[in-house]
């Protein structure tokens, strides 16, 4: 069952969309605004070491995209979509409060991850269910959506990265729970917009003749593409780990006499994102209305080959600085390459499993999508642990290799998953 909203009002798209738009923003701006502040929380004030600070943020990381799992079939079996998203963010505003007690410091990331297992999989599982299946704009709805969660990852260095340096981490964490309940009161405010959940039946018979589709044979494809992107997310997950401790002790952020925060650069790659997504979109469509869209597992690749030429390039800053600080502008290329190349393949990937996935399953499947995020987030910090052994030049250049090695292995299925998907 799905929604087709008659007028348009936001590019073009169903009201449904900006309602979930809001909602992953302000989630969104909960997560990244306690995640920039985590690994300088861990070694600043819990005076954890950075080894071990670095395999509890992997971790971490990791698990937030590992509960998914149990949460997706929750929602197809049992609780709905729309029940699962609202009582997945209330607990994740729960565990963003107990943040400010150093006392609950691991409860508290473990009741956050909890919520977040129900609310991850179940918002975006309602995207498909606002267009006709021949719709043309379902191409380009993940990347819209995939806005949001950028705006919300723009704002959350900004604001809970300088309230945290500012006025202690502990405000930062409980601004990141404010946020978290503006997206549960828009969500609850906008529900009139949203798709409803299939019924019972529907969730537990109906969708057959797209689980046939899904043939056993075409799901090694899919395990392929998992592991591509796990291998792409080991250094891609960097960004806010060894990256943010590299501008925090070697790049000069100085500017007009005033020294930038270390945390505002977090901003930067979100920024773009929101600033590239609707030049994408446009380009794409016009593309894809002439027939020249080119599928998507080649859109990954080129993604993941951008963010080996961004990492790539920041090595050879490192190396070529001769040990002194490398100015934060080089730092902003890197980010234009590395966030081109997210657009390729992040919300392309969300895309073809929310579209491919049988009505039934919708956010099983989106859930083990997620399944790369925790895999790729766990190994990002078990290497992230070995920086301290490397030069930075050594270091960025090894996730440029890595980064090589998913764009290859994505590049390799696209053939045989172009079948699949068309």
């Amino acid at each position: 069952m799905s929604i087709v909203a008659d007028e348009k009002s936001f590019l073009g798209q169903p009201r449904g969309l900006p309602v979930l738009f809001l909602t992953e923003m302000w989630e969104k701006f909960s997560f990244f605004g306690m995640r920039t502040l985590l690994v300088y929380y861990m070694t600043t004030t819990l005076l954890i070491e950075q080894g071990r600070a670095s395999l509890i943020y992997g971790l971490y990381t990791a698990v937030i995209y590992l509960t998914p799992i149990a949460g997706g079939v929750l929602a197809d079996r049992w609780l709905g979509r729309r029940r699962s998203v609202v009582y997945g963010a209330a607990i994740m505003i729960l565990g963003h409060f107990m943040m400010a007690s150093e006392s609950l410091f691991y409860p508290a990331l473990a009741v956050i991850a909890i919520g977040n297992g129900l609310f991850l999989p179940n918002l975006p599982g309602q995207v498909a269910g606002l267009y006709k299946p021949d719709d043309p704009r379902r191409g380009s709805a993940y990347n819209i959506y995939y806005m949001g969660v950028n705006l919300g990852a723009f704002m959350a260095p900004l604001a809970c990265g300088a309230v945290g340096e500012i006025y202690g981490w502990h405000w930062g964490f409980a601004l990141a729970g404010v946020g978290m309940a503006a997206g549960l009161a828009i969500y609850l405010a906008g529900g009139r917009y949203l798709p409803p959940d299939p019924p019972r039946k529907a969730r537990s018979e109906g969708g057959q003749g797209r689980s046939e589709g899904l043939a056993r044979s075409s799901l090694w494809l899919f395990g392929g593409v998992i592991l591509a992107v796990v291998v792409f997310r080991i250094a891609y997950e960097q960004v806010g780990n060894t990256l943010a401790l590299w501008i925090g002790s070697d790049v000069d952020r100085g500017l007009g006499g005033w020294t930038i925060p270390m945390t505002w650069f977090q901003s930067l790659n979100p920024l773009l994102v929101f600033l590239l997504t609707p030049i994408l979109v446009t380009a794409w469509d016009r593309a894809a209305r002439k027939g020249r869209g080119g599928s998507s597992l080649t859109r990954m690749a080129t993604g993941a080959a951008l963010v080996a030429g961004a990492f790539f390039g920041l090595a050879a800053i490192a190396a070529l600085s001769g040990g002194n600080a490398v100015h934060w502008l080089w730092l902003a290329v890197f980010f234009l390459l590395l966030t081109s190349g997210e657009l390729f393949i992040l919300p392309v990937g969300l895309g073809l499993f929310g579209r491919l996935a049988p009505a039934r399953m919708t956010a099983t499947m989106i859930a083990a999508w997620f399944l790369a995020a925790f895999a790729g987030n766990l190994l990002a910090g078990v290497v992230g642990s070995t920086w301290s052994w490397m030069t930075p030049a050594a270091y960025f250049a090894l996730m440029g290799v890595t980064a090589c090695i998913a764009g290859l292995g994505l590049l390799l299925l696209a053939r045989p998953f172009r079948k699949l998907e068309g």
